[in-house]
């Protein structure tokens, strides 16, 4: 059966939540999270993330883990056995709807990761559905094409039941937990046009924010949110001194402008991938860690901090195996508390065609020092292991910048 997509589907257009122009969004790691690693032992730090000024959490999967080829010894978040359940290590459905009630009280919104592309091996639709699956030569159910990802069943979205059936999932967490929208994994591995029938359906339930785990321009049909990849490579080389200050320049006057101004980009310094496979911000960015966190709020996009950044976590979590985050002292806490209501309050700042457009000051430092206007919002960045000048050829003043410090100027 295969899926053809319709007029109406096509001319089909997004709404985007107003809650969402000036937000930040903070990812939650149930399992690392606390020592428990459950909803409830979870519940408590709601309001130090309130405290934060944190807009939204997105929840990383929160669903059943499949037996089958599971990896380590509590296997893949992103190996689901049924979509309509919760992983009884964090709880139960009840203690999962506490914390989205509380969340919202507390006025945070909550999106919850979703992984359309791909179940784990033994997940229900394997048994009561295996046409739902791509097979390979010898009629097994495939992985997904070009990945090691041996404990993961690759979906067959030619198949228009199937396609019905994960929009039903996806309704469900709306209807029994009134979530805010989802975080999609490896979005752009699934056709957008799937997508956009999602999004059609769902938004007649609630208007919803969804993010994908893509950098495609064109999947922003569906979603409000793409990942800032190739920034974020970009920030770890000026990091290394592979790259400079130049090289964001040309990104946002080249790439950036790929994107329509209501397409919203996250930043980021750390996620639960970056820091598993390519370890902390301290080890990709050293000295630089810090200030790279402030520029990601600056600089055009939606802010996001990963569990644990507000404490300084160094270590890379592990990603199938318990390995608990140290709370105990949250030294940033009131670094990204500022930053955070900085960027609620300065509509300079705000997300997408809602904040100010950036502009990039020509000076005789150029790639040590980033110098940009957003609004009347004047950002001075040391992007350098070094002591540089900057010399403000308007005002006739000279700063001198200590190694990766910035300065923050509201004309």
């Amino acid at each position: 059966m295969t899926f053809n997509v319709s007029i109406a589907q096509q001319k089909f257009t997004k709404t985007t939540p107003e809650w969402a122009k000036n937000a930040n969004i903070y990812e939650v790691n149930i399992r690392q999270y606390t020592p428990e690693g459950t909803f409830n032992a979870f519940l408590p730090h709601l309001d130090r993330l309130k405290a934060q000024n944190t807009s939204i959490i997105w929840i990383m999967p929160i669903y059943p883990i499949s037996q089958e080829g599971r990896k380590g010894s509590l296997g893949s978040y992103y190996a689901i056995k049924n979509y309509k359940e919760i992983n009884p290590e964090f709880g139960s459905l009840d203690d999962f709807k506490a914390l989205v009630t509380k969340a919202h009280s507390l006025g945070i919104k909550v999106i919850i990761d979703w992984v359309a592309n791909h179940t784990g091996r033994d997940n229900v639709w394997t048994k009561s559905n295996p046409e739902w699956f791509n097979h390979d030569a010898d009629g097994k159910i495939s992985i997904p094409k070009d990945t090691d990802w041996d404990d993961v069943a690759d979906l067959n979205y030619n198949n228009s039941q199937m396609r019905l059936a994960m929009i039903d999932a996806m309704k469900y967490w709306i209807d029994v937990a009134d979530i805010d929208g989802f975080r999609c994994d490896v979005a752009g591995m699934v056709p957008t046009d799937f997508w956009v029938q999602a999004r059609k359906e769902l938004e007649k339930k609630k208007t919803i924010f969804m993010l994908a785990e893509d950098e495609n321009p064109k999947i922003h049909a569906a979603f409000d949110m793409t990942y800032g990849w190739q920034l974020h490579h970009i920030l770890n080389d000026v990091a290394q001194s592979k790259k400079d200050c130049r090289d964001i320049i040309k990104f946002y006057k080249k790439d950036y402008k790929k994107f329509k101004p209501q397409d919203y980009r996250m930043n980021f310094t750390s996620n639960h991938d970056e820091n598993t496979w390519s370890k902390s911000e301290y080890d990709r960015m050293g000295n630089a860690a810090v200030t790279m966190a402030a520029l990601t709020y600056y600089l055009p996009g939606m802010p996001l901090v990963y569990s644990g950044q507000e404490a300084a976590n160094k270590k890379a979590l592990k990603f199938f195996d318990k390995d608990t985050i140290d709370f105990s002292n949250c030294c940033l806490q009131s670094f990204y508390t500022k930053l955070n209501q900085t960027k609620l309050n300065n509509q300079d700042l705000w997300n997408g065609q809602f904040g100010a457009k950036v502009i990039f000051e020509k000076h005789d430092n150029l790639n040590n020092v980033l110098v940009f206007t957003r609004g009347k919002t004047k950002c001075i960045f040391n992007l350098s292991s070094s002591q540089q000048i900057y010399h403000d050829t308007q005002k006739l003043t000279s700063k001198i910048l200590k190694p990766w410090e910035y300065l923050v100027i509201s004309e």
